[in-house]
């Protein structure tokens, strides 16, 4: 029996279907569904590599935003969620530098790891993620190595819940397998790693956050205050207390718009700037309010709106960790609908130019059939792509039927946090 034949059978074993379990949930037809696309992942790579070598089964999450919207790139607080919805590889290791690399729907990437600097034809490429996250595992003692991969993905581009977090902690989550320490990798330090290739050899000035979320796992308020953030695990199911946590994926282009969300970290940043600072956590709004003439003057008037965003915002997320906490749901919606209210009215990262609204739209439709029962907010980045709701579970199938009905088919994702950030589910050495 060959490396193949004897994961495939593996996967099978109570032990993995248990593994399944904790990671994705107990949905209806999550077992075999999942069981599905490891087994596609297995085949793929014997099809595309046919490796003697070791192979490796890793995950990686998505993420979900739950508050703190824009407010991780000025060291302030978010809740965040690891998602049951993730990238998977099938993966074995090289004897030289080469990786090769074929997602599902994607042309095969191949690329050599012998050269570590950035490379301005690589940006905004998967393989500047790549090289990003091995250049700082490189840095950081740790060692890396060639690999051949199949990749999967249920984190679609596009659907909000971070798909370029979860390929940089795959990515990092594959070396560590392939390559062990005598400890494995430590979750904020891979994910400072995973920012890193996003920032430097992709060229996106991405704040923390999803890169976080995706490698610590579980349900989580995070404060960025400090260079070290502090990081408290909640204990909280929604699905306990009757809720659907549902991303709505409006479909709106995100072309064009790289300049928009640029602009909420600088003017953000140059509010920051006026009074010494280089982030909004270290200034006082009472500081703002008193010079808000001179900053108008000195920033611009949606720079002001914004900062004051950051302060309610950041305020906020203190009270709805608090409101897990303590159990109180009610507190926690209102909390939700605070915060989407602020993106849209002080944020302004709901609205795109023109006359698509398909942000606005999504929220006006959740308002109507939610209010007094639910909460729904702007989720990410905003402008274009999706937004965050929670809606009790006998009113879910009229909700996703009138998002499907306004925006089309599978836009709408059902999702469980899960417990645990990247994972090696299983292994078969040659």
């Amino acid at each position: 029996m060959n490396t193949y034949s004897r994961m495939l059978h593996e996967l099978q074993t109570p032990e993995i279907l248990d593994r399944f379990r904790v990671l994705y949930g107990q949905r209806d037809g999550m077992l075999q569904r999942q069981l599905s696309r490891y087994v596609q992942a297995v085949k793929a790579h014997m099809a595309l590599f046919n490796s003697a070598d070791a192979l490796y089964l890793v995950s990686a999450p998505g993420r979900v935003e739950i508050a703190g919207n824009h407010t991780d790139h000025q060291n302030g607080r978010v809740l965040a969620a690891a998602v049951n919805l993730d990238m998977i590889a099938a993966v074995s290791p090289r004897q030289d530098m080469q990786v090769r690399l074929q997602s599902k729907g994607y042309p095969m990437l191949t690329m050599s790891l012998d050269e570590l600097e950035p490379l301005p034809e690589e940006r905004n490429t998967t393989a500047a993620l790549i090289r990003g996250v091995a250049r700082g595992l490189r840095d950081g003692g740790h060692a890396i190595c060639g690999f051949d991969a199949a990749v999967f993905s249920d984190v679609l581009s596009g659907s909000g819940l971070s798909s370029s977090a979860a390929f940089e902690v795959l990515t990092a989550a594959i070396f560590d397998a392939l390559c062990p320490a005598d400890k494995p990798l430590d979750p904020v330090r891979r994910a400072q790693i995973a920012q890193y290739a996003e920032n430097v050899f992709f060229g996106k000035p991405s704040g923390l956050m999803d890169q976080m979320a995706s490698s610590f796992g579980g349900l989580t308020a995070i404060d960025f205050k400090h260079a070290e953030p502090a990081i408290e695990p909640l204990r909280f199911s929604f699905e306990q207390v009757g809720y659907s946590m549902i991303v709505v994926n409006t479909r709106g282009s995100h072309d064009q718009l790289t300049g928009e969300y640029a602009a909420i970290r600088e003017e953000m940043t140059a509010v920051a700037r006026f009074f010494g600072e280089d982030a909004l956590r270290r200034v006082h709004e009472e500081q703002v309010l008193s010079r808000v003439g001179e900053l108008r003057n000195a920033c611009g008037d949606r720079a002001v709106l914004r900062a004051l965003h950051f302060f309610e915002e950041n305020r906020r997320v203190q009270r709805q960790a608090q409101n897990l906490r303590e159990g109180n749901l009610k507190a926690f919606l209102d909390g939700i609908i605070e915060s989407g209210n602020s993106s849209w009215m002080l944020l302004q990262n709901v609205h795109m130019p023109g006359q698509a609204q398909p942000l606005s739209l999504a929220l006006a439709l959740a308002g109507s059939m939610l209010r007094g029962r639910g909460a729904w907010r702007v989720h990410g980045g905003g402008f274009a792509g999706t937004t965050l709701n929670f809606v009790p579970q006998d009113m879910a199938p009229a909700f996703i039927s009138m998002m499907e009905n306004s925006f089309g088919s599978d836009c709408c994702y059902i999702l469980d946090v899960r417990p645990e950030g990247p994972a090696t589910i299983c292994s078969q050495l040659a």
